[in-house]
């Protein structure tokens, strides 16, 4: 065999065609994606003598350092053992955005008729459509993340398992990749239920293959309620199937501002979404065809049956067979590698972004540190990511959007607040569209305008929360936001409607008072 084919035999994928696979049924689409993300016939490249920087992982934070530290003229290689584009574009954020943006049009169809919209009784989600819709969006998407893209960028690009050999050089398929400084990007995967009796017999899904079924699954149970959970299993239940949500502890959306998990907690019920809180569960087996999940609720022993079972129990760092321990680099195998706040390991040499060292586990935080990263390590630079402001949402309907400080975490500190809320039924915008379920709620230091978190529950609040994220960044206290004109009417002028809450609050009894002596003189 020759040098070019066992290369090319070393990191080939299996061929696909099981449902269990990450890119599955293997349509005209998903071929299209596989040729971007993971091409059968390529062959890796002759390692150039040495790289400025090699990066193993071509998720979203391998991929932004690699494209800038290359378009800066550095000399780079990217390492990928399974699809570029990692799980963001392959089995997260992509997919799932489909599939809600379609469950999201099943919901207003069902409502048309509160606009004086009147539609057929009868009308249904076509699930397979849904789904190839899916994959056409996720394979025209993944032309960005291409091996072909990267490599016309000037990176040269190696397909296959990465693996330290020295501080100063990575393996990958029989090549060795001699390096000035090199970055872990290898992100994050599903947490599964290992302790959980029977559910390797029974099988689940998770985000990994979810995203392969042709066929909706009459009854789904999904275990936790965080975002994943949410986001599919809302969607799973306006496409049709009868959604059972198993919650471990005793809140809804547990990261979130109570306020907030309370309206979509109430929203999902009214859609017929049964939500189970402080469910333990213990076993699951499969008997005459169907799925049985069981757990204990308060003393108690129930169980509910389903087709399905979808694992949303968060994300677990990948830091596994990369041989970290052959170049003195500390990790935990839950909380990921050990990073300082300019990103370095315990190596001087080998940094590490993303999902396996981050606790905030975002595509949009991957990328902020990836464009850290190019500083720091290829030009001496030592800033750091301010985690403040970092925001993030929850794809929802309504959605729930945060950044900065809960009530919690200020009184964790020491840090007494004021806070400041708007219902959305009180914004006309909001009324007009029939979106009343929301609220703006933002959180300042006490005696000042300064904002230290907020979190808003709306349609579009992933958009809205922008405007809060950038005064927290620039310093804008909330106070100045009054002044900001904003288009009339929009939801956002809920954030308006905070910030002269704030303003009326400056108004003492004294100012007040002369104030109206002012304008009795004057009138």
């Amino acid at each position: 065999m020759s040098e070019a084919e066992e290369n090319k035999s070393s990191h080939t994928p299996k061929i696909i065609a099981d449902e269990k696979d990450p890119v599955f049924p293997m349509d005209k689409y998903n071929q299209t994606l596989m040729k971007n993300v993971h091409p059968c016939d390529w062959v890796n490249p002759e390692p150039a003598e040495k790289y400025n920087l090699v990066v193993i992982g071509a998720g979203p934070a391998g991929l932004v350092a690699a494209a800038g530290a290359a378009g800066m003229g550095a000399k780079v290689a990217i390492v990928e053992q399974h699809l570029m584009g990692g799980d963001c574009s392959n089995v997260g954020c992509v997919p799932s955005k489909c599939m809600i943006r379609s469950a999201r049009a099943a919901a207003d169809v069902r409502k048309a008729a509160n606009f004086g919209v009147n539609v057929p009784e009868d009308v249904a989600v076509d699930f397979g459509f849904v789904m190839e819709r899916m994959r056409r969006i996720r394979a025209q998407i993944s032309e960005n993340d291409s091996v072909e893209r990267f490599t016309k960028m000037g990176v040269d690009v190696f397909l296959g398992q990465g693996r330290f050999v020295d501080d100063r050089t990575i393996e990958v398929a029989g090549k060795k990749l001699k390096f000035r400084k090199a970055v872990i990007a290898t992100g994050a995967r599903a947490v599964h239920p290992t302790n959980l009796e029977g559910a390797g017999e029974t099988g689940y899904l998770t985000n990994e293959n979810v995203f392969n079924l042709t066929q909706l699954p009459p009854r789904m149970v999904v275990f936790g309620a965080g975002p994943i959970g949410c986001e599919l299993g809302q969607s799973f239940a306006r496409f049709g199937s009868q959604v059972t949500i198993l919650q471990s502890r005793n809140q809804f959306l547990p990261r979130e501002d109570p306020d907030a998990a309370a309206i979509i907690q109430r929203g999902f019920e009214s859609e017929g979404i049964k939500i189970v809180l402080n469910a333990r569960t213990y076993k699951m087996e499969k008997k005459n065809g169907e799925k049985i999940v069981y757990y204990r609720q308060d003393g108690k022993e129930c169980s509910v049956s389903c087709d399905e079972v979808l694992i949303g129990a968060g994300r677990q760092p990948n830091v596994e067979n990369i041989n970290l321990e052959t170049v003195s680099v500390e990790y935990d195998t839950r909380k990921g590698v050990k990073v300082d706040e300019t990103f370095q390991t315990t190596n001087s040499r080998i940094y590490a972004i993303g999902d396996v060292c981050s606790a905030y586990k975002f595509t949009h935080t991957a990328d902020a540190s990836a464009r850290i990263l190019i500083q720091n390590a290829l030009f001496l630079g030592h800033k750091k990511l301010t985690t403040t402001a970092i925001p993030w949402c929850t794809y929802t309907d309504p959605e729930v959007a945060h950044v900065g400080m809960y009530e919690q975490d200020a009184a964790a500190k020491g840090i007494e607040i004021d806070t400041f809320m708007q219902s959305l039924d009180e914004v006309d915008r909001a009324v007009t569209d029939g979106e009343t379920q929301g609220m703006v709620k933002v959180h300042v230091k006490k005696g000042s305008d300064k904002i230290l978190g907020a979190t808003i529950v709306a349609r579009h609040a992933g958009e809205m929360i922008n405007e809060l994220t950038l005064a927290i960044t620039n310093k804008i206290g909330l106070g100045k936001l009054s002044s900001v004109i904003h288009p009339y009417p929009t939801q956002a002028d809920a954030i308006h409607k905070v910030a002269d809450a704030y303003n009326r609050t400056r108004l003492t009894p004294l100012a007040k008072s002369l104030s109206t002596k002012w304008l009795d003189v004057t009138r």
